[in-house]
């Protein structure tokens, strides 16, 4: 070090350096002390404050993402709590088509029906409700934005509640056509409303109703059934208690079909000839000569049958039961009572009958189970079928029986129920998978926080330190400094001598 001077005090300008040192050390661990942050400029680490600002800026991703995920929950459960109501009504459905489906339910078809149609519609209302009918809010792949992934498709969860597989109003569920209101066969070529409560039926006279069945013994045989108007004349519903009051004991059944004309059903097989007219000049019941020609509700098979006047006719008619052997002779195919006794006689526990038809010289089989039949030989003359061959039977028609309709909308409940458990699935595994994402994301959200914290935040037992130290020695540099700045004056020492 050079010699004491007047002009440059070095050692003063050593402390003063010293004291700004210290005092900004002293100053920084203030400023981190009382902000809790390591980094409160860009200066204090240029890298490590970009570091911290990308953390921070995925926490605040991540911290939305959790909420978004805990909005979707809300929705899916909300969801899953209408398909839950949905299910209810599905079993109450269920209830009221079983008991339709019996033939020895002796209650009212409509009454149960229009129940079960109020029960359709609020099935509807309610999938409307919670964003699940067919194009609905939620009838969509529901996409939650999460974050915290590198790409856009990994930042998110999808729920796929999208298409009609996944609609749960009535229709999509494949029940808005359905029914559990008793079914019949329709009379062909009738155009009658009896629906209609401003008409009432055949005042002042009567309509006659000629069916043909198979009697005691398998012959054929009729029943009829005459519907007096009386003097004011009769509505619809006092039309069809009139009828089935008088072909109870027959097993036919009459009822108002869903167009409001007239149909019949039965557990016995039977055709209706032509409807005599109405009497007295009041309203028809049905159009005059309306038939049916075979009870459409049963398998059934009709044939043109012409008397056998030379040969024989045989057939083969099989079912689960067995096979039953027939032949038609020129006596026992002398006409079509005696070929429907021969058929019955030959047919006897088969379930199989035969009936005429409605124009009286057809014969048809009818069963209510399925059988087929088989002509290994055809008459020389007249018959039932030409030829030799399986015949064509034709399966029931599923409105045509009382329970037909009931036993539709049983199979297809079957189906609804278990449509609905899929959706129920799909929303059961979203609410599981956003689950397992905000626990992911809060896993996420705890470890960059933490991260995050290494890199901003202060060491406040080391700043503390710090502070002290650097206090100290900014009051040992004031102290030195005074000593410095005093050092020059003692040169005028030497000039004083």
């Amino acid at each position: 070090m050079g010699g004491l001077s007047f002009q440059t005090n070095v050692t003063s300008l050593v402390a003063e350096n010293n004291l700004l040192v210290n005092s900004q050390s002293q100053s920084n661990a203030i400023t981190q002390l009382t902000s809790g942050y390591r980094i409160n400029n860009s200066g204090d680490d240029p890298a490590g404050l970009a570091v911290a600002n990308g953390l921070r800026s995925q926490i605040a991703e991540l911290t939305e993402g959790v909420g978004n995920a805990n909005d979707g929950t809300a929705v899916l459960q909300t969801i899953d709590g209408g398909l839950n109501n949905i299910s209810t009504i599905l079993d109450t459905l269920t209830t009221l088509a079983t008991q339709s489906a019996s033939s020895t339910f002796t209650g009212n078809r409509a009454t149960v029906n229009n129940e079960y149609q109020s029960l359709l519609s609020e099935i509807t209302r309610q999938a409307t409700n919670i964003g699940l009918n067919n194009g609905g809010t939620y009838n969509t792949n529901i996409s939650v934005y999460i974050g915290g992934a590198s790409t856009a498709a990994n930042a998110q969860v999808n729920v796929n509640l999208s298409g009609a597989n996944n609609a749960v109003d009535a229709g999509s569920l494949g029940l808005g056509t359905t029914s559990v209101a008793g079914g019949g066969t329709y009379l062909t070529g009738n155009t009658v409303n009896l629906s209609d409560p401003a008409v009432l039926f055949a005042a002042g006279g009567s309509q006659t109703f000629t069916f043909n069945i198979a009697g005691a013994t398998g012959a054929a045989a009729t029943v009829q059934a005459v519907v007096s108007g009386g003097s004011g004349g009769l509505s619809g519903a006092q039309v069809i208690s009139s009828l089935n009051n008088q072909l109870q004991a027959s097993g036919i059944t009459a009822s108002i079909g869903a167009n409001g004309q007239l149909q019949f059903s039965g557990s016995t097989a039977f055709s209706l000839g032509q409807v005599g007219a109405v009497t007295g000049g009041g309203n028809a019941i049905v159009t005059t000569n309306s038939t049916i020609a075979t009870n459409t509700g049963n398998y059934h098979l009709n044939s043109t049958f012409a008397d056998v006047t030379a040969g024989t006719e045989t057939l083969t008619l099989q079912n689960s039961g067995g096979s039953y052997n027939v032949s038609l002779t020129t006596v026992t195919g002398a006409s079509s009572a005696a070929a429907v006794q021969a058929l019955n006689t030959a047919l006897v526990g088969s379930g199989i009958t035969a009936v005429l038809g409605a124009n009286g010289t057809d014969v048809n089989f009818q069963s209510a189970n399925s059988f087929s039949v088989d002509q290994t030989a055809a008459a020389t003359t007249g018959g039932l079928f030409a030829g030799t061959g399986a015949q064509t039977v034709t399966g029931p028609a599923a409105g045509a029986s009382s329970t037909g309709n009931a036993q539709q909308a049983l199979a297809l409940l079957q189906t609804a129920v278990l449509n609905l458990g899929l959706v129920q699935g799909a929303v059961g595994s979203g609410e599981q998978v956003l689950s397992d994402a905000i626990g992911l994301a809060n896993s996420q959200i705890t470890n960059e926080s933490a991260a995050e914290s290494q890199i901003r935040d202060a060491n406040i037992a080391q700043q503390a330190a710090d502070l002290t130290k650097s206090q100290v020695l900014e009051q040992s540099s004031v102290a030195a400094l005074a000593q410095a700045n005093a050092a020059p004056q003692l040169l005028l020492k030497l000039l004083q001598g």
